[in-house]
């Protein structure tokens, strides 16, 4: 191999080993199946935006100030792929959302289901650990 391909080789891996490693980890989640928070209120935004989805939601603390809750989701990509559309949230809609929650306390989570009002019930990519809400009917199979 020539020396000008190989160092055009070799900055090219550079290249992609940088993009590689500036995907962040999920360890600023709680992902204690046991910690998750569920927010219920209205859609405030759903985001279908690289390198993650999210789902905003208007929702009140529990002394009944408005907070504004953020779910990180999949990429858009793979989320086509498990059947989301980006019509599938509507702002407004109202909504019951299950997600890992931010270690810092601050009203974000990472993403493991929905609960939309007309009773249809959609999960993150990996259905482990999820637990419906009561009333709900589901397997890990759908």
């Amino acid at each position: 191999m020539s020396r000008p391909v190989f160092a055009a080789a070799l900055a090219a891996g550079a290249l992609c080993a940088g993009a590689a490693l500036a995907h962040h980890s999920f360890a600023m989640f709680d992902t204690e199946p046991a910690n998750a928070v569920i927010v219920e209120g209205e859609v405030a935004a759903f985001q279908w935006t690289n390198p993650h989805a999210f789902i905003v939601v208007d929702s009140v603390d529990e002394n009944g100030d408005p907070v504004q809750w953020a779910f990180e989701m999949n990429s858009p990509n793979n989320l086509t792929r498990q059947g989301w559309r980006r019509s599938t949230l509507k702002v407004g809609e109202h909504v019951s959302v299950e997600g890992s929650p931010l270690r810092t306390g601050e009203p974000g989570a990472l993403f493991r289901w929905v609960l939309k009002e007309d009773g249809t019930f959609i999960v993150a990519g990996s259905a482990r650990g999820v637990t419906p809400p009561p009333g709900v009917e589901w397997s890990p199979s759908e």
